[in-house]
Formats: structure tokens, C-alpha cells, sequence
């Protein structure tokens, strides 16, 4: 019951985390929003996401995981039931900034509650609880493209359903209390922080989240850019990145049992700068699938592994050492959304030069993971 739930919670991350690169096109057409200002709202919900994490760990680990997905749950759905009624720019920014609020409680929540069912493979288990966040992004996309005619308010009010039902599931959920052994205590913060590998971690998951996300919220608009329809662009997100992300971390988890999680994320950053690097080249929709594909794999492993390397590292204040570390991942996704819209600036033809940005990323996790490895 604890895994299903947690489940339900990362696949509803999942489809919001898909959001904002789904419904970013027909926001733009209505609103007449440049890239510049598509990069500000991206800023938006970075922003909560950043506030959320860094706030509600030691929450968790002090009053337990269910109050912190109950309140995620439900300004996930109030930002989803909001979002349609969206009334210009401003608007939408308060509604992402509350969406990436609840995303970020929802994030560390479902992966503290996993990482300590699961502990004795912790790597193995973190994988495949993510691999529901990929099947969330891969659903965001597919439905809007196929099924919703790429209309953002119903596909809103279609998240905000799915999202509702899984609040009403966890308000059930046997979810146990804090039994006090883990908790996070002031006296703790100067122990915690003077740690260089929290802080390679947290370099790791900074640079690899603005790539994931990166993806995630621009690739669609860079090949709509590039002359590639609409809905194909769509499904090039949902059944060629996402599904490389799902399909990668069903593939990886029995890697994990025999593999360090070091080396995997190690040659998952050297594959992610060739292929975020290639699915930046080309105009074909074909070509474009299959780059997006490899990029989702190659990016698979990182986000669950990292956090199963700081679950083994930091036996004491688990939570709030992730919500540190995922907090650190969020910053990624502000600044490379500033920037990435700085240099597009008001055209959609120069996104193919700012999403250079993700290849220069991966490169430098090759060199935050050797560093992680010298000092564990």
C-alpha cells in the first residue's frame, strides 16, 4: 500500500514535471508570449520547486512523510484547477509557482518514504519507483497530442482529476509516523552542511536537473521552432524522451544490484552530453525521436541514483539531506531556464543555440562525479 501510493505520487509529478513543455505552445499562441517570457514562467515554477525542497525536509523527517504529500497533493490540484483561468502572463507565473510547489514536497515525500521501505537496495528500488515519473511524462504529451487536441485547459483539468483521486488515496494511506530515530535536529545543520559530498551531490543533481528539465520544458517549443508540427513534436516528447526515461530505469534497476551507483551515473553523464548534444541537430521528426529516445535513457538512472547515494551516505536527517540536495537541482532548472530564454531572447530559432547549455552540463557532472568519488 505504501509503494502504490508512493507510486501514485511520483506518476502525478511525473505528468506535471511534462506540463509546462506541453501546454507552453498553446499558452504562447494565446498570450503572445516570447521565449524570453516562456523562460520567466519556467523561473516560476523552478522557484517553487527550489522553496518547497529546501523547506520541507525537515517537516518530514520530524512529523512524517503524509503530512508533507497531503499538502503537495492538494497545490498541485489547486494550481492545476487555477491554470485555466489564467488571465495573461502573471498569472500563469502564480499558478507554475504554485505547481512547483507542490512537485517539490511531492518529490522529496515519495522518495524519503521509498528510500526507507527500501533500504537494503536502495538504488535498485529508488529506480524503480522513478520509472512511474517517466511513464507520468510520457502520458502528459501522448494524451494532450492524441486525445485532447493539444487543448491545455483540458488536459489541466484532466491532471487536476488524477491528481485529486491520488490525494483522497494517501488521505487513507497507512503512511507510519516519525519514529524520532531519524529526525533532523538544529544542533545537526553544522555536521550536515560541512560535508563536501552533500555538496558534490548536490553539484550532480544542480547540473542534471537542468538538463532532465531542460528537456522537458523546451524540447517541443525548439522543434515546433524548427518547422516540426505540433503534435509530432508532442509525441517526440512523450514516446521518444519520456519513454527513453521509463524504459531506462526498468533497464537499470538490476544493474544496480551489481554496479556502484557512482559508475552508473558516471557513464549516464557522458552519454547525456552526446545525446542532449545530437537531438540539438537536426530538423528530421524522425532523427529528432531517436535522439530524444537515447537522451531518456542516458538520463534515466541519475535523479533516483543520486538520491540512493546520499540515502546510503546520510543515515541520520535522510530527508532533509535530500531535500538539500533537491533543492540544489531545482537552482539547475531556475538558472538554466534564465538563461536558456536570455539568450533566445524573442526568437524561437535561437533556442537551438541556448540549448547548448545541456551538453556543457552534462560535461561538467562527468567532473563533479569523479570528484564524488574521490571523497566517498
Amino acid at each position: 500500500m505504501l509503494i502504490a501510493a508512493a507510486i501514485l505520487a511520483i506518476f502525478v509529478y511525473g505528468m506535471i514535471a511534462a506540463m509546462l513543455g506541453t501546454i507552453l505552445p498553446d499558452l504562447s499562441r494565446r498570450f503572445q508570449l516570447t521565449p524570453e517570457q516562456n523562460g520567466n514562467i519556467a523561473l516560476a515554477q523552478a522557484l517553487g520547486l527550489i522553496v518547497a525542497s529546501v523547506s520541507v525536509g525537515p517537516l518530514i523527517d520530524n512529523y512524517g512523510k503524509k503530512p508533507g504529500l497531503l499538502l503537495g497533493l492538494s497545490l498541485i490540484a489547486l494550481a492545476l484547477f487555477l491554470l485555466p483561468k489564467s488571465r495573461g502572463y502573471r498569472s500563469i507565473m502564480v499558478y507554475l509557482l504554485l505547481l512547483g510547489l507542490g512537485g517539490g514536497i511531492i518529490v522529496t515525500g515519495a522518495n524519503a518514504l521509498v528510500s526507507d521501505i527500501g533500504a537494503e537496495r536502495r538504488a535498485t528500488v529508488l529506480n524503480f519507483l522513478n520509472l512511474f515519473f517517466g511513464l507520468g511524462g510520457l502520458a502528459t504529451p501522448f494524451i494532450s497530442a492524441n486525445l485532447l487536441g493539444r487543448n491545455s485547459t483540458r488536459l489541466c483539468y484532466t491532471v487536476f482529476g488524477l491528481s485529486a483521486l491520488t490525494l483522497a488515496i494517501h488521505v487513507g494511506a497507512p503512511i507510519p509516523p516519525p519514529t524520532g530515530e531519524r529526525g533532523f535536529q538544529l544542533a545537526q545543520a553544522g555536521d550536515l552542511i560541512g560535508q563536501p559530498a552533500l555538496w558534490l551531490l548536490a553539484s550532480m543533481l544542480f547540473l542534471y536537473v537542468a538538463c532532465e528539465v531542460g528537456m522537458w520544458n523546451w524540447l517541443p517549443r525548439h522543434l515546433i521552432a524548427q518547422g516540426i508540427p505540433d503534435s509530432t513534436a508532442l509525441n517526440i516528447l512523450s514516446l521518444g524522451f519520456a519513454l527513453g526515461l521509463l524504459l531506462g530505469r526498468v533497464a537499470v534497476a538490476p544493474v544496480l544490484i551489481t554496479v556502484a551507483p557512482e559508475t552508473v551515473t558516471l557513464a549516464a553523464a557522458v552519454l547525456m552530453a552526446v545525446t542532449t548534444y545530437l537531438a540539438l541537430q537536426t530538423r528530421s521528426p524522425r532523427i529528432s525521436w531517436i535522439a530524444a529516445f537515447c537522451a531518456g535513457l542516458a538520463m534515466a538512472p541519475v535523479f533516483p541514483t543520486t538520491l540512493a547515494i546520499v540515502g546510503n551516505v546520510f543515515a541520520v536527517a535522510t530527508a532533509t539531506a535530500m531535500g538539500i540536495v533537491i533543492t540544489c537541482g531545482w537552482i539547475g532548472l531556475a538558472v538554466s531556464s534564465r538563461i536558456i530564454g536570455a539568450i533566445a531572447g524573442e526568437d524561437p530559432l535561437r533556442l537551438k543555440k541556448s540549448l547548448l547549455v545541456l551538453p556543457a552540463a552534462s560535461l561538467l557532472m562527468v567532473v563533479v562525479n569523479l570528484l564524488l568519488r574521490a571523497v566517498l
